[in-house]
């Protein structure tokens, strides 16, 4: 009966615009092609994690994303400082339970024993006032934890089994692994209805992982689809990349949701605005034509060829530096400056730059040249943290 309710779930957006949908992989649901991400909802800091009277502006605005088409609400044990599932359980109240498919997450690095794992989720199912979640993930997992804690632990076991109690209708996980193969080999095991992966413009590492789970039938919902942020601004060279039809942050959207196998973008939304705006994004016809990803790929791949003369990543050169400069950190900010023409997200990446005694930005740079001797690509550090310094002061 529950299935019936999602199938008819676009008919109680009523807002301005007409939320699209897709078939969630195998499991039977259609979600909308936006999540809500309750990550970033308004909860003041610093409260009782089990006090609800300062939980209205968030049960309100999860309420607007729900009139607004939304049906996939995703949140977490630690989210808001605990609280996030306080608030979703509290909007689900009083029918609107029955309107979304609600998943939240097991913190895999918490369990040290089975009997944890059966704590946590009974700890939540109390939380967020529901008899069942639909779909329970291991949170952040890669080959580690999978190794190491899961399969030990026999949690795979132990989720069947709260399966047949009824207590989880499908079993996921939210993938943070630094080996995009390690997402393939997890879908391999068939223990997963679903995955939650990052996955963007400026990030395409999982498209494999993605294009394989679409084989299997898994569903895929994207988060990061704005780069955490990073797309989040008007300009930039894939926004010129179409004339400028489109913003970075809506073509960044556009671009995750036109990958085939991506059945929803998740986004951690904090005010109605910002509801509104992603609504109206995937509410329209979101795939980005042939001529349109072919435009987008060439701009990346111009990209990632600049990208190299500023910095591969490697950080062979930070422990030799004696004044501390995060040099890899510095030259992110010039690559979005220099590269992705992204100059908001430059001068907040290197402002985030914290100056203390264990990381410095390039003003510290003393020029002894001891980062130059490490530095495979043999690139002049000196000179381009010099641009810093004139680019960011």
């Amino acid at each position: 009966m529950r299935i019936l309710y999602y199938m008819q779930a676009i008919k109680y957006g009523k807002g301005k615009y007409s939320m699209i949908y897709h078939d969630f992989g195998k499991t039977g649901f259609r979600i909308s092609a936006l999540g809500f991400g309750a990550m970033r909802l308004p909860i003041p800091e610093n409260a009782d994690r089990e006090a609800t009277a300062d939980l209205g502006d968030a049960v309100e605005l999860l309420r607007h994303g729900i009139r607004s088409g939304i049906n996939y609400i995703d949140t977490a044990y630690f989210y808001c400082n605990g609280r996030s599932e306080l608030a979703v359980g509290l909007a689900l109240e009083d029918g609107w339970r029955d309107r979304v498919a609600l998943s939240t997450k097991l913190p895999v690095g918490d369990v040290k024993k089975p009997d944890d794992a059966r704590r946590i989720l009974e700890d939540q199912l109390r939380k967020l006032r529901t008899d069942h979640i639909d779909f329970y993930h291991f949170h952040g997992i890669g080959r580690d934890a999978f190794d190491n804690i899961i399969r030990p632990l026999k949690l795979i076991e132990l989720m069947e089994k709260c399966k047949d109690e009824g207590l989880i209708r499908h079993l996921s996980f939210s993938f943070h692994d630094p080996n995009p193969h390690t997402m393939i080999e997890l879908l391999d095991t068939g223990a997963f209805s679903s995955v939650l992966c990052q996955y963007n413009l400026l990030d395409r590492s999982n498209l494999a992982g993605i294009r394989h789970a679409r084989e299997l039938g898994v569903g895929v919902v994207v988060m990061g689809p704005v780069g955490g942020g990073r797309l989040a601004f008007k300009g930039g060279v894939f926004e010129d990349a179409l004339g400028g039809r489109l913003s970075t942050p809506e073509l960044a959207v556009r671009f995750v949701l036109s990958t085939p196998g991506v059945c929803c973008a998740l986004s951690g939304m904090g005010d109605a605005g910002m509801v509104d705006g992603n609504v109206r994004v995937a509410s329209s016809d979101t795939r980005l034509t042939e001529a349109e990803l072919a435009a987008v790929d060439r701009v990346a791949a111009d990209c990632d060829k600049l990208k190299s003369l500023y910095c591969t990543g490697c950080n062979y050169c930070t422990p030799a530096c004696p004044a501390k400069v995060n040099i890899p950190r510095c030259f992110e900010a010039l690559i979005y400056d220099r590269v992705y023409n992204l100059a908001r997200t430059a001068e907040q990446r290197y402002r985030a730059i914290p100056g203390n005694d264990k990381e410095r930005n390039a003003s510290a740079c003393v020029g002894c040249g001891a980062c130059e001797k490490k530095c495979p690509q043999h690139i002049p550090i000196r000179q381009r943290l010099r641009e810093c310094v004139e680019r960011f002061r």
